[in-house]
């Protein structure tokens, strides 16, 4: 049993949302996101290689507390300007976090998820993935 199955392919996070249009809006027009799949009711956005988010239309289930859409960047500042310029909600203006070692912000989205910029000040983060086991 000490054998792992072969490594994950993909990977999608999936939040609940009050108005897919509204939150196409701010995923595909504000963030630029490319939407890979329409299903309907959910939308599937191509985040970065193979990282994707899907937004699916659920107006009574949507819960944002404990959710964080962190997206990695070298340019939080560039993003900032945008997604400020855009109207979006500010949460926490870009700052570097002594405890985390990161440059980041905090932004919210159409049903009050947050979504953070961030860029890995911590010389232990390579951004290649780790080995399994």
């Amino acid at each position: 049993m000490n054998e792992l199955p072969p490594p994950f392919e993909e990977q999608i996070s999936f939040v609940f949302v009050t108005d897919l249009e509204r939150s196409h809006d701010f995923y595909a027009g504000t963030l630029g996101l490319p939407l890979a799949l329409d299903q309907g009711t959910c939308r599937i956005y191509r985040v970065t290689g193979t990282a994707y988010l899907g937004v699916c239309a659920r107006p009574d289930e949507v819960s944002p507390q404990g959710v964080i859409l962190t997206l990695i960047t070298d340019e939080v500042d560039a993003w900032h300007e945008r997604i400020e310029a855009a109207g979006t909600p500010v949460i926490k203006e870009p700052g570097y976090s002594e405890e985390y070692r990161v440059y980041h912000a905090f932004y919210q989205d159409p049903d009050g998820y947050l979504v953070e910029t961030q860029q890995f000040r911590d010389p232990a983060w390579d951004g290649r993935p780790r080995p399994r086991g």
